[in-house]
């Protein structure tokens, strides 16, 4: 079994924000990530597949392919936009790093497997100091 990372960037906004709560409850919680003209964040996606070597390309999978689906899957939607309204697969979810990671696994999982690879992981970095990774689990 062989590993395979490919990196993406993107920036987006969002608000961390709980409508079920009062604003003095959500500034509690969220701290200025609550505010209600949002915030923004310059991130990381890593993407690690997993697999055998194909002995007749030498790849787990094309990189190439790996890129495009990545790009017109997940950060062509997420890149400037507002995680909280413009993004067809975060509406009605909390736009939160843990959320959008495993919200970009469901949309990555079968893309990668019709490729004859496996998704082993989804990280997602926020900021320099903030990250999150997801296994599937």
């Amino acid at each position: 079994m062989i590993y395979i990372e490919r990196k993406e960037r993107f920036s987006a906004a969002h608000q961390l924000y709980n409508p079920n709560w009062s604003e003095e409850k959500n500034r509690e919680v969220f701290g200025k990530c609550s505010n209600k003209n949002f915030h923004g964040h310059n991130y990381t996606l890593i993407v690690t597949i997993k697999g055998e070597i194909n002995p007749d390309t030498g790849f787990v999978m094309n990189l190439v392919d790996l890129k495009r689906i990545i790009q017109k899957k997940v950060t062509d939607k997420l890149d400037h936009s507002n995680l909280n309204h413009d993004v067809d697969f975060m509406k009605g979810k909390f736009s939160s790093t843990e959320v959008l990671a495993v919200e970009i696994w469901k949309i990555l999982q079968p893309e990668i497997e019709k490729h004859g690879a496996q998704l082993h992981k989804v990280r997602l970095d926020e900021t320099i100091n903030n990250a999150v990774e997801y296994f599937g689990e």
